[in-house]
């Protein structure tokens, strides 16, 4: 049995069977191996051990909800897992909204609701979205709509299962406007991020000069700290 706190140790155990001249046979109970899930680092001990390793085809639930979800397939990206928090977050959600290619993301039930909340602020309301969850089993459901609307499916229905979230990519050529800028600050300033750090990873991640969005940052956090006046 492998999963991720115990892949390094069953590693050596399999490096051990495959020089004795095992055959050894990497299963998962959902999905295709080493997608999201352990198993990478063993197809590359294998490899680096000079052992021949093959795949049988599976399901895959990213390319299953990749058809199902109505959105361009000619070319697409896959993102696996968001990271919980922190800065790192921060960057993955700035490169997903900036991404022109349609994107497909993995979630658990319980953080589906705060993340459609974040891609909501970085992508806006009205990109398309589809959310795959029980994919080839009972309950496999395909929900479509709107990230504005996806967030209030999220509220008024009990997310059960692992999800796939399949993004619309950004139009191509659309050049940020206001609307981009303050809501990639507002994250970031969220996470903790200075004004003078935040101003520094958007205008990286938008092309833009660092003093325009400097003083756009400015102006959100006094926004922010503004408490209004007493009668």
């Amino acid at each position: 049995v492998i999963n991720e706190h115990t892949e390094y140790d069953r590693t050596a155990t399999v490096m051990t069977l495959l020089a004795d001249g095992a055959t050894v046979a990497l299963v998962s109970d959902a999905g295709t191996p080493a997608i999201s899930d352990p198993g990478e680092r063993l197809v590359r001990a294998a490899l680096d051990a000079g052992a021949t390793v093959s795949a049988m085809p599976g399901p895959a639930a990213l390319i299953m909800a990749l058809v199902l979800s109505g959105l361009p397939t000619a070319r697409f990206a896959f993102d696996g897992f968001l990271p919980r928090r922190g800065a790192d977050r921060t960057r993955r959600l700035a490169e997903v909204a900036h991404e022109q290619r349609t994107m497909v993301l993995y979630e658990a039930p319980h953080r589906l609701e705060r993340t459609l909340v974040d891609l909501v602020q970085v992508c806006g309301p009205d990109r398309q979205v589809a959310l795959a969850r029980e994919l080839t089993k009972i309950h496999e459901e395909v929900w479509r709509g709107t990230l504005g609307q996806a967030v209030r499916h999220s509220q008024s229905v009990a997310p059960r299962g692992e999800y796939v979230v399949v993004l619309e990519g950004a139009p191509a050529g659309a050049a940020p406007g206001d609307h981009d800028i303050d809501a990639e600050l507002q994250v970031r300033l969220a996470a903790g991020l200075s004004v003078s750090q935040a101003a520094a990873e958007v205008a990286a991640a938008l092309g833009l000069g660092k003093r325009t969005v400097y003083q756009r940052a400015l102006t959100l956090r006094s926004d922010a700290r503004e408490v209004p006046s007493k009668p």
